[in-house]
């Protein structure tokens, strides 16, 4: 997005926020007409999950307006950076909640298990147990674990402080400011493969982080794992594997 319709949103907002009746109707209907490719590009990621396509931009529709009522004026974030989490959260919410895909009640029960389970760890040893751990505690697979607590994650608000007696910065200081919605489709990306690595086994996650988080070499990372620099390097020729598979689901 370019600096002029950058510049011609905050104009809107600030109208849609501040004005009433007639004008404040005016500002909103404009801002979601200038912003509609954007829900259209978002909605268009959501097709053939059993909705339809217009269907999925008047929900997310519904995830743009409640951006223009919530976007902060004076912080520097661009609007459009802004508006995605909403738009995605709301058309994942109507797929997960609404929609034809469902959450079953037996993983939002282990979703519940595994955060009681989290919690009394923490409680025990004041650290956050690893993904396997708590598997194992509830005896189900890193994979099982994995998609219960995906599925009952709540959307977290982008006004949420973060950090301890309500101070620090927002979720959305967190999120990069960006032009275009190729720094949107990165985003999506990041998220996609973050998802896809908490499925990984505990010797792969451990691989990916040695190698691509510590820029550790194969034999490094071989030496941590009391593994040979062959054996590594076939593993993460599966995890490539895996994680192409997954993201082309």
């Amino acid at each position: 997005m370019n600096s002029y319709s950058n510049e011609k949103n905050r104009e809107l907002i600030y109208l849609a926020q501040h004005s009433e009746g007639a004008e404040c109707e005016a500002a909103t209907e404009k801002l979601i007409c200038e912003n509609m490719g954007l829900v259209r590009h978002i909605a268009l990621k959501f097709c053939g999950r059993g909705c339809e396509y217009e269907d999925l931009v008047q929900i997310g529709t519904i995830g743009m307006l409640k951006a223009i009522r919530s976007f902060d004026l004076e912080r520097g974030t661009a609007f459009s950076t802004y508006a995605v989490p909403l738009i995605l959260g709301e058309i994942r919410r109507h797929l997960r909640d609404d929609g034809p895909i469902k959450v079953g009640r037996a993983v939002k029960k282990l979703g519940s298990e595994l955060m009681r389970e989290q919690t009394r760890i923490i409680s025990e040893t004041g650290k956050e147990p690893h993904l396997s751990e708590l598997a194992e505690r509830c005896g189900v697979s890193p994979e099982e674990a994995a998609a219960a607590l995906d599925a009952i994650s709540p959307v977290a608000s982008l006004s949420e402080t973060q950090g301890e007696n309500g101070e620090g910065l927002c979720l959305y200081d967190r999120i990069p400011d960006g032009d275009g919605l190729l720094e949107i489709e990165h985003a999506r990306d990041r998220i996609a493969l973050s998802q896809a690595i908490r499925l990984l086994p505990p010797l792969w996650r451990q691989i990916i982080s040695l190698r691509y988080f510590k820029d550790m070499t194969q034999q490094k990372t071989a030496e941590v794992l009391g593994l040979t620099q062959v054996k590594v390097s076939r593993e993460e020729k599966k995890i490539v594997e895996f994680l192409r598979a997954e993201l082309t689901k």
